[in-house]
């Protein structure tokens, strides 16, 4: 069974790239979002730490593509295929009832290992190589200016 464990990202298409982007700007500033990235006159992103939110600009048909077998089954229009459109990140891009279009997403085998590793590392204790070289550095700090 899928399980859900959050939204990564939420991306709107608007049709006045700039005038949406002067409406969304001080509302996400307001909602605690910090500016993510922004590609110059086509899509911008704000983030919180935990969520994304994107708007970008449509089409001339008002369509942007932004990023299975399930979905046909249920007759669900797939717009951009299953694929990996970044590195290790897979994603399926799909219509919902009213035209809007969705995004399902997974990151790949390296982000689990990272994701794994990190707990491991949290779990016995264990500091990575370079953080236990700084730690000791600032001990040897700590100790030479207590003399």
């Amino acid at each position: 069974m899928v399980r859900v464990v959050g939204i990564d990202h939420l991306v709107i298409s608007v049709g006045d790239f700039e005038t949406s982007k002067a409406f969304y700007a001080p509302l996400m500033e307001f909602l605690g979002f910090d500016v993510e990235a922004e590609y110059q006159g086509s899509m911008m992103g704000w983030a919180n730490g935990k969520t994304l939110f994107w708007i970008a600009a449509a089409d001339a048909e008002g369509k942007y593509r932004k990023g299975d077998i399930f979905l046909e089954e249920r007759g669900v229009t797939i717009v951009d295929p299953v694929g990996e459109y970044y590195d290790d990140y897979y994603a399926v891009f799909f219509l919902d009832p009213d035209g809007m279009k969705l995004e399902g997403m997974r990151y790949g085998e390296r982000h689990k290992k990272a994701a794994r590793a990190s707990t491991a590392h949290k779990k016995t204790g264990a500091t990575k190589p370079k953080t236990r070289k700084r730690l000791a550095r600032a001990e040897a700090r700590h100790r030479t200016t207590r003399r």
